[in-house]
């Protein structure tokens, strides 16, 4: 009797375990509007694009990662990704193919375990995300990174899409609710400051698909905007916000002759003999800008690699405040501020790992000489 009520009870339990399992259903509908279903629930997963495994990490899910792009597995002498550098163990799982979505569908079915969604962003770029479903038959859901200014709700709608599908929507809202909470203090931080009371700025070596000179910038620079900079490369320098980047000509710099100059670290790639920061030593009509003359001028960590590093972005911005409005940030140390960040998106306090990448020059007053 004790053996068939033993019996009994376990089959209870198995079919009510199968019938989960069969009654398991999600529905979501992607940044391209095409709507997805899911019957069980999803523990492997790959991520192809620019910035998708960094979301991924945001929402504490890198366990489900069953492949990655190639980038993710190359050993450089430079890199700026805090959610690659606090996750050395990505670079152990298998590649599925190249980077900006050039994803190979015989890798990716060979993959063990398969994974059970492609979450990829920039649809466009490499592999179409339509025919690589029909290829693998694993359900492709687009996303978009979007941005932490005019396009933040395209970044926290692809958060909470991707935290429904792999069931950490507590953490999506966590996630976006810490970069609402730094853009209001970074905000209120500096509404009261007029405008003449903000030192003119500019920042040059502004990664772009790869390594760029001194004259490479953004109108729209994040960091800037989020405490309300005055970037001469903005609207008022006649370039126009619209422009996410463009590469100014010298003569404008000189023009312009803004009170603080910022160096984008990214630019060191290019080598000694080349780059921002060599440009600026060596050029002799940058010697006669003001800030070179007086050494205002510092080195900002990248924030653009393999699209946009959004805790390098807000360590940037409280770093930069702390030199233009003392008052309004002497509280703030950037550096623990920035492992800060670090910890809670990433996992881990990465700052000075990125330092060290850079010669010791992020977060600092850099030599003209």
């Amino acid at each position: 009797m004790k053996l068939f009520s033993f019996l009994f009870i376990a089959y209870l339990f198995l079919f009510s375990a199968g019938n989960v399992a069969a009654d398991y259903s999600l529905n979501v509908t992607d940044i391209a509007g095409r709507k997805i279903q899911f019957y069980e629930p999803v523990k492997h997963v790959i991520c192809s694009g620019p910035g998708c495994l960094r979301l991924l990490v945001y929402l504490q899910a890198e366990d489900m990662v069953a492949g990655v792009d190639d980038i993710e597995v190359r050993r450089k002498k430079y890199d700026a990704r805090p959610y690659a550098l606090a996750n050395p163990q990505l670079k152990e799982k298998p590649v599925f193919g190249g980077f900006r979505g050039q994803d190979n569908p015989e890798r990716i079915l060979s993959l063990h375990p398969p994974p059970q969604v492609i979450f990829k962003t920039y649809p466009n770029m490499g592999h179409d995300g339509v025919e690589l479903q029909k290829k693998t038959g694993i359900p492709v859901v687009i996303l978009t990174d979007g941005d932490l200014g005019r396009n933040r709700t395209d970044l926290y709608q692809s958060l909470r899409i991707m935290g429904e599908v792999v069931g950490r929507q507590a953490r999506a809202e966590e996630v976006i609710s810490f970069f609402e909470a730094h853009g209001k203090e970074l905000e209120k931080r500096t509404a009261g400051i007029s405008e003449e009371d903000r030192p003119r700025v500019f920042v040059g070596g502004v990664a772009f698909k790869g390594a760029q000179g001194y004259q490479s910038t953004e109108p729209e620079y994040p960091p800037f905007s989020l405490i309300n900079a005055a970037n001469v490369a903005g609207n008022k320098g006649g370039i126009g916000k619209e422009i996410q980047h463009t590469a100014v000509a010298k003569e404008k710099i000189l023009q312009w002759d803004p009170d603080f100059l910022f160096v984008d670290l990214s630019s060191l790639q290019l080598g000694e003999q080349a780059g921002g920061m060599y440009e600026l030593r060596t050029d002799r009509a940058y010697k006669s800008l003001t800030a070179v003359a007086r050494g205002e001028v510092y080195g900002l960590l990248p924030y653009n690699w393999y699209s946009k590093n959004y805790g390098s972005i807000l360590a940037n911005a409280y770093y930069i405040g702390t030199l233009l409005y003392l008052e309004q940030f002497e509280n703030v140390d950037p550096k623990q501020k920035a492992d800060e960040i670090y910890e809670f998106l990433v996992g881990a306090p990465v700052f000075g790992h990125m330092k060290r990448f850079f010669n010791d020059l992020a977060f600092t007053r850099i030599s003209m000489e």
